[in-house]
């Protein structure tokens, strides 16, 4: 009896050793759709060694900020041409560990129920840092709305329009923001992640929406002394399973594109 006793209590011992031995990863993340993503593969990577800390931000450069400088391990939040634009301003070193998603960008508005709707002289609001305000703008081109002096230029500011030929007036705001300004403007260009937040639909509700072939891919992205550890790919893995495949297109109905 006291054999068994001795056995089960190492058992047990065991397998609190081996909850305790998983290996932190803290991930910064905005709220919809990464947060919910992260936490949706928290299990499975449980299961596989690796306690997945999820901390929710609303801003785009806090994620960056923290895991530059140690305080998270990565982020989930952005594209390649933001971080690459971060990185190049700020002087930070961080990287791309793998390409999860496409949050197509749209165009919305309060006011009016079709771009043919929109007035000479409508105010647009789009985000203020440079390459989601350049998409903006490209997409606003791609509509036929204005012409850049560059039509490729992925950084654009509304000095580098040509062509206005409706008097478009521009008011850069931070990105989280432009949900809120909908009511005080004609029309505002806003990324996936804040229109879902504020209970917008993309397939249904934006004016103007980016198609699956984006090159804004959404990516885990680490400080490059720890893009290879064990416990990030594990990350990585989940992030691109077929079950979170499946979760996405589940979830979002086209809001959200898988990109694996």
């Amino acid at each position: 009896m006291i054999f068994k006793k001795t056995l089960v209590a190492l058992a047990t011992f065991a397998a609190i050793s081996a909850v305790n031995a998983a290996e932190k990863l803290s991930v910064a993340a905005t709220a919809v759709p990464h947060a919910e993503i992260l936490e949706f593969i928290q299990p499975q990577l449980k299961e596989n060694g690796v306690e997945l800390q999820v901390r929710v931000f609303t801003d785009y450069v806090q994620p960056n900020t923290q895991v530059d400088q140690g305080r998270m391990d990565a982020n989930f939040f952005q594209h390649q041409p933001y971080l690459t634009e971060f990185n190049s301003g700020r002087g930070t070193n961080l990287v791309s560990v793998i390409g999860v998603h496409v949050e197509p960008f749209g165009a919305y508005s309060s006011k009016i129920s079709a771009l043919d709707e929109l007035k000479d002289g409508a105010t647009i609001a789009i985000p203020n840092d440079p390459t989601n305000g350049g998409r903006a703008l490209l997409l606003l081109q791609e509509a036929g709305l204005i012409t850049l002096k560059d039509s490729s230029k992925i950084t654009a500011t509304p000095r580098d329009i040509a062509e206005n030929p409706k008097g478009l007036r521009f008011h850069e705001l931070e990105a989280a923001t432009l949900p809120r300004v909908l009511n005080q403007v004609d029309m505002a260009l806003i990324n996936t992640n804040y229109a879902l937040e504020a209970g917008l639909k993309p397939s249904e509700d934006a004016l103007l929406l980016e198609g699956a072939e984006s090159p804004y891919v959404n990516i885990l992205v680490s400080h490059r002394d720890n893009k290879d550890s064990e416990a990030m790919q594990k990350l990585a893995a989940a992030l691109t399973s077929e079950e979170v495949r499946e979760f996405i297109r589940e979830k979002y109905q086209g809001a959200v594109v898988p990109a694996f």
